[in-house]
Parts: structure tokens; sequence; C-alpha cells
């Protein structure tokens, strides 16, 4: 679905990315961690189309990457920078959908279905200064959901959130991952979050220069919760060795 083919960036004489090489099939939640500053918001970024390849090549579904493709949402880290506090939160959740030309009706049945979905059907008419850091960023996942995106992009999207709320919103994730089957490429600083997370995890180097030094499949039994699945002796060798990479070591 996604194919990454020796992607580079660089910012003057300063290289970001490097030879970044990766494939990531349909309905795949795959994790992205890397010491601080490696570029992973960078790369995600040039997934989306909101910056350019320097070298190789993105498709998303065959087709180049030039621009911000269709049928693509992003969730960004700071979700009260993403929120438009002047509009209400049904308001910012349906704003996807005027670009799609779907009538005042539909929009709003749109927005209201998703927000049910995401805990927040009596949020509606606030405004997003009005609800916790947690229901803002139960905010931002509705509205990049509303549009059923085949890829989902989330740039460090619980980094912000107290540790109950972290691991709401993880299940919740991993709940619309489950049922709707979307292809999930998440960027996050948390190694624990990452295999619990992911299909996959994919490990950066340190820059400058940054390239893939880890990519592990994640096969953990079951369905996942935040309380047995992190006892569980294969999540304690994933961690560690996702942990490894990270470090060098």
């Amino acid at each position: 679905m996604l194919r990454l083919a020796a992607v580079g960036r660089h910012y003057s004489d300063h290289q970001v990315l490097h030879d970044i090489t990766l494939t990531v099939p349909h309905g795949q939640l795959l994790c992205v961690v890397g010491p601080s500053g490696c570029g992973k918001s960078t790369l995600l970024r040039t997934i989306a189309g909101l910056l350019p390849t320097h070298d190789g090549t993105i498709t998303l579904d065959g087709t180049p990457v030039r621009g911000v493709p269709d049928h693509l949402a992003v969730v960004f880290q700071d979700h009260a920078r993403s929120l438009y506090p002047w509009l209400t939160v049904r308001e910012n959740v349906a704003l996807p959908l005027r670009r799609r030309g779907l009538p005042r009706a539909q929009r709003r049945a749109e927005a209201d279905r998703i927000l049910d979905r995401v805990g927040l059907t009596g949020a509606a008419r606030r405004h997003p200064w009005q609800l916790s850091g947690g229901m803002q960023q139960r905010v931002a996942i509705a509205r990049a959901l509303v549009c059923r995106p085949s890829l989902l992009l989330m740039d460090e999207p619980f980094g912000y959130l107290d540790a109950q709320t972290r691991e709401d919103l993880e299940d919740l994730l991993l709940e619309v991952h489950r049922t709707d089957g979307t292809t999930i490429v998440l960027v996050t600083h948390d190694i624990d979050e990452s295999v619990y997370l992911g299909d996959r995890v994919v490990v950066l180097s340190p820059g400058p220069g940054a390239k893939v030094v880890l990519d592990l499949p994640v096969e953990l039994p079951g369905a996942r919760d935040q309380i047995a699945t992190r006892g569980l002796a294969e999540f304690v060798a994933l961690r560690s060795e996702v942990g490894r990479a990270v470090r060098n070591r």
C-alpha cells in the first residue's frame, strides 16, 4: 500500500533521512521509534507529502506522492494547536467533509457518528478550549477518521497526555484499527507504546542521516490488554530488543 524506496531528505548540508526503504501492506499498524531528534516527524511529514523528498520515491497505492494525497489523514502531536478554537467540536470534525462537497446535514450526521465512536457524544456543541487535553486529542482523531482514510499518519499523538488518558486512547486506536482495517503509521518516542500498539516496529538510527536499523514484526498472542499484554514474557523480550536498537547496544 505504501512504499518508500531509498528516501532521503536534507536541510542545506545537513542530512536528516538517508536511504529509508520500507513497504507497508494494507491494514498494518506500523510504529516508528528512534532517538529524539533523529527525524521521525520529518519522515512522517514526507510520507504525507507535506515535505518533498530529496532522494528516492514514495508511492501510495502505486501512485507517486507529490503533495498531500487524497484518502490520507494526519494526527499531529499538539492537539491544542491543530483544532480551530472558534469552531465547535462538531464543526472541527466535519471540516474535512466540506472539501468533498457533502451537504451540511450529511456532514453533521457523519461528524456525530464518529464523535459517538470516540466517546464524545455530549461534546459536539462545545468548543475545543472547553475540553481537557485528552478530549481535544479525541476530537483530532475523530476529525482524521471522519473521511474514512485509507492511510492514517500519527505524529506522537499521545505524547502530551497523562498515563491513564494515554492508555485509553491507545486502546481506542487499536479498536479503530481492528474494526476498520485502516493502515496506520505512528511515530512515537515511547518504546513500550510501540510494542503494545504495533503489528511491526521500525527503529531509526540517530541523526544525522537517520536510517532503518531494526524492522521487527510484533507477534503477541490474543487481543491486547494494558495490564495482561505488558506482563507477557514476549512483550518484555520485544521491548528489550527495540530498546537496545534505539540505544545502539
